[in-house]
């Protein structure tokens, strides 16, 4: 294969690639708290645009940027504004989100959807049995009490400038590599009774889409160009 033709595969590839990113994207964008993730081609848009933030060329990067905050009005939605992350302690070890929908198990203890436990700055956090969920307060800084009764408060983090290096693990959270430490964040705000919506602009992904979609056709018109090219030099060069 010629460094030309290898070049344009290697484009097909990466195309495909941001393709299925894009149709991720918007697959998700009714996901509460949902991040979307772009890759070279969509950060070099966003690059032209003044947007571009600090990102792994190979592997793409999460775009963090803040979701719309959506009332719910129910008593354990908890989102997010200001950069932040709830904590999510699982068996591989604590796990970020900014899906802060959140509930109560048999034991009391409050638990994301997937029924792991939500960290609280002195450990779990739990509503006695003697506590109605409905009586539930959360501060602006995640500090929990119901009545006078404090329940503890909301541990939240921030990365700083290591942001970029989180990990997705599936259902909206992120883990973080061994060299990336969280701080306590500083600048976040708990609304109680809202969820954040995804990041998604659907407008945005659909422009991309289409854009990588003609670049990937141009990029198939001259595979087959090279490749008749190579059939007919080929021939020639056999008589």
């Amino acid at each position: 294969m010629t460094d030309n033709a290898t070049q344009v595969s290697a484009s097909v590839s990466a195309l495909e690639r941001e393709f299925d990113t894009i149709a991720h994207n918007m697959a998700n964008v009714s996901t509460t708290g949902f991040k979307r993730r772009c890759n070279g081609f969509t950060k070099a848009m966003e690059a032209q645009s003044g947007s571009e933030g600090p990102a792994d060329e190979s592997q793409g990067a999460f775009d963090f940027s803040q979701g719309t905050l959506v009332q719910t009005d129910r008593t354990l939605d908890f989102a997010l504004y200001g950069k932040g992350f709830f904590v999510i302690e699982s068996p591989e070890g604590p796990l970020y989100t900014r899906h802060g929908v959140f509930q109560t198990n048999l034991n009391g203890q409050l638990v994301d959807t997937a029924g792991r436990l939500v960290s609280g700055t002195a450990g779990p956090l739990i509503v006695p049995p003697s506590i109605d969920v409905s009586e539930i307060h959360v501060d602006s800084s995640g500090r929990v009490s119901a009545g006078k009764a404090s329940l503890g408060q909301l541990r939240i983090v921030e990365f700083a400038d290591k942001e970029s290096r989180l990990l997705g693990v599936g259902l909206n959270c992120f883990h973080a590599p061994n060299d990336v430490l969280p701080k306590e964040a500083q600048n976040v705000t708990v609304r109680q009774g809202y969820s954040e919506a995804s990041n998604v602009k659907l407008v945005d992904e659909l422009v991309n889409m289409i854009m990588v979609s003609r670049l990937y056709e141009a990029n198939m018109k001259l595979m087959t160009v090279s490749r008749d090219n190579s059939s007919s030099a080929i021939s020639v060069a056999m008589g």
